[in-house]
């Protein structure tokens, strides 16, 4: 079953393609509703969460009944149902508890990073020492439950329905010592087991290589098993994450990938790579 995020999504994707299909604007439908525009505009772009009873008068605004109309407000209520993540509180940002339930959900994942080991192929011991140069002091309590947060969003990956992990790593992430050299060691070691599993490819981009089209930084490309769930685009920054859906946004990024899988050495390569900056150390 999807999780409430995806749930939500599809809600959200649905009340919005019922309102075009019948040229209605968001001010019109918003005036119907005595609603403020801005209301409906953060219902569909998921900015607030839904409500069954926003589904329900909505749906009366777009005369829509029967089988459909149950359908959707019952996927409403269940995109309000608590996931593992909750239970960590504020460990979970609420803009970020968006990426883990769209990741939960992912058949395909692509990741380019310029800076860190990707979350998913981060050891805990690597993943702390992140948390501990934070600029924000946190509390040891605090740090242990994000660091427990990353390394269950880890489970995915050995799933029985685990996505498809394509991971792009700048030379930069290897060659910079976080925490100390026995963490890199194990944080190394661990990249190059898990580039041979199946279900995991993973490229080094080398400092030779120049310039290329992803220097403006990471991002993260997902994608879904059913049709319904449109492909998004991830960026974080830190203050928040970024949430890419246009097409025109997601073909651009998508290109950007495919020019840097084109530069960055072939997973062998890479492993071989790998091997000779962890014998460095």
């Amino acid at each position: 079953m999807p999780s409430p995020t995806v749930r939500g999504r599809r809600v959200r994707a649905e009340l919005a393609r019922l309102r075009k299909e019948r040229d209605l604007t968001i001010t019109h439908v918003a005036g119907e509703l005595d609603w403020s525009p801005s209301r409906l505009s953060r219902i569909e772009s998921g900015h607030r969460q839904i409500h069954p009873t926003d589904v329900r008068v909505l749906l009366d605004v777009y005369e829509v009944t029967g089988p459909q109309r149950d359908a959707l407000i019952q996927l409403a209520r269940e995109s309000r149902k608590k996931a593992w993540w909750h239970s960590y509180g504020d460990a979970v940002p609420e803009w970020f508890e968006t990426y883990v339930g769209l990741e939960a959900e992912a058949s395909r994942i692509h990741v380019y990073e310029s800076e860190l080991v990707p979350g998913l192929l981060q050891t805990e011991q690597y993943a702390r020492a992140l948390h501990e140069v934070s600029l924000v002091e946190q509390p040891e309590e605090e740090i242990e439950k994000r660091v427990k947060v990353r390394m269950t969003r880890q489970d995915r990956l050995t799933a029985p329905d685990a996505p498809q992990l394509w991971a792009i790593v700048n030379e930069a992430v290897l060659r910079r010592v976080v925490g100390d050299a026995a963490t890199m060691r194990e944080q190394l070691d661990h990249l190059h087991e898990a580039a041979k599993r199946r279900n995991i490819t993973l490229q080094i981009l080398p400092f030779g290589v120049g310039a290329h089209p992803a220097m403006d930084g990471a991002f993260n490309i997902l994608d879904f098993p059913e049709e319904i769930d449109p492909t998004v685009v991830y960026l974080d920054t830190r203050t928040g994450g970024l949430y890419l859906e246009e097409p025109e946004h997601v073909n651009t990024y998508r290109l950007m990938f495919n020019h840097v899988v084109a530069r960055a050495l072939a997973p062998e390569e890479s492993s071989a790579f790998l091997a000779r900056v962890v014998a460095e150390l």
